[in-house]
């Protein structure tokens, strides 16, 4: 993950550079530039974005303090989310303009931050619980940074399409960054009870994993703790080289494949299936380039309908649990005959309602999907 985030980085170096050239240009001066500028050109203005950088980076820095007790240690952890926090939003960015958010290797990037920052903690000779902290402080800032870094592009690839202001997107996005934190406490808090409830220990069992979150715990303890397997990392380091050479597309993808759990990569794997088998009927059925763009749409709506769906089943049952709601036998006790019967159900849909959807050969292309 290093590795490829490093490369990327290295393959987009004009652009970034190019961006804050143009963002310090306008700091000395380039207000009326802004104000030429045509309404679907007007962002933020350099000013209040450092300025609100400027006053996050201090709040974080004290933040750290309170949980750490350090303060050399704290500043340097804040020093480490500013830079980082840039560099990845950057990547993250990039890659949701190739891939989509769905594919957005969020948890790549802040792995990435968080050995880092754990090697910088060492080297300062802060260990301990207050270095743990601090460390999974940087890595939480650095992963939503990351996450609202490519969200803010999808949205300005859609106002683009649409005519949007970019300076109003961005505001609206601050808008809802601040929701979301506020309202996203309370559903972690009914899975994590209604887990336990259940019989389970709450956030990171069986029936409630966090392979990140697992593996970003034991990266902070090993490395601020003098415990970590440095022989697997320089191997996963020459791993990725290796993947540069040989011109894998994505080398940080593969390298969330390896530690996500089974039955995650392979639903990944059965919805890879279900898609080639869709580009098969596409092209057995002779379709144009257009029609092919309406049958990718209409498939990826359906299948995010499937995960947000998913997402809120699980949720409702954990709602259920978490206020001692009695649930249906079924649920209690599933029929994996009919789950199979259901499963098969939803592969049809997924190959049928995408290509019913095609469209008539001389309609025009629609905007290839963005999820």
């Amino acid at each position: 993950m290093l590795v490829g985030t490093a490369y990327t980085l290295f393959m987009r170096r004009k652009s970034i550079f190019g961006g804050l050239a143009k963002a310090f240009a306008e700091l000395s001066g380039g207000a009326a530039a802004r104000q030429a500028a045509s309404r679907t050109e007007r962002y933020m203005s350099s000013k209040t974005v450092f300025s609100l950088i400027a006053v996050f980076f201090v709040l974080m820095a004290a933040l750290y303090i309170y949980m750490t007790g350090l303060v050399l240690g704290a500043i340097v952890a804040a020093i480490v989310m500013l830079v980082a926090g840039f560099f990845f939003a950057t990547v993250s960015g990039y890659l949701v303009g190739l891939i989509g958010s769905s594919n957005n290797p969020i948890s790549g990037l802040t792995l990435s931050t968080l050995v880092i920052a754990a090697l910088l903690m060492v080297s300062l000779g802060v260990s301990g619980p207050g270095g743990v902290a601090a460390v999974l402080g940087v890595a939480a800032v650095v992963c939503v940074s990351s996450a609202v870094a490519g969200e803010l592009l999808q949205d300005f690839k859609v106002g683009y399409i649409l005519g949007g202001t970019p300076r109003t997107i961005q505001i609206v996005e601050l808008i809802a960054v601040l929701c979301a934190s506020v309202v996203m406490y309370f559903p972690v808090l009914v899975l994590h009870e209604g887990n336990i409830k259940s019989g389970g220990t709450g956030s990171g069992d069986r029936n409630l994993p966090a392979p990140q979150a697992g593996l970003m715990a034991a990266l902070a303890q090993g490395i601020v703790g003098g415990e970590m397997a440095w022989p697997l990392i320089v191997i996963g380091i020459m791993l990725g080289v290796s993947m540069i050479m040989v011109k894998v597309k994505s080398p940080m993808l593969v390298a969330v494949g390896m530690y996500l759990p089974l039955a995650t990569t392979s639903a990944i794997f059965v919805g890879g299936l279900i898609r080639w088998v869709v580009d098969r009927f596409a092209e057995r059925r002779r379709l144009n380039a257009a029609q092919k763009t309406r049958v990718e749409n209409v498939g990826i709506l359906a299948a995010s309908g499937l995960i947000a769906g998913e997402a809120l089943v699980g949720l409702g049952t954990a709602t259920c649990v978490f206020f001692d709601v009695k649930l249906p036998e079924i649920f209690e006790s599933p029929s994996y005959v009919a789950g199979l019967l259901v499963a098969a159900l939803i592969v049809y849909l997924l190959v049928k309602v995408p290509l019913d959807n095609a469209g008539r050969a001389d309609e025009p292309a629609p905007p290839a999907a963005m999820m």
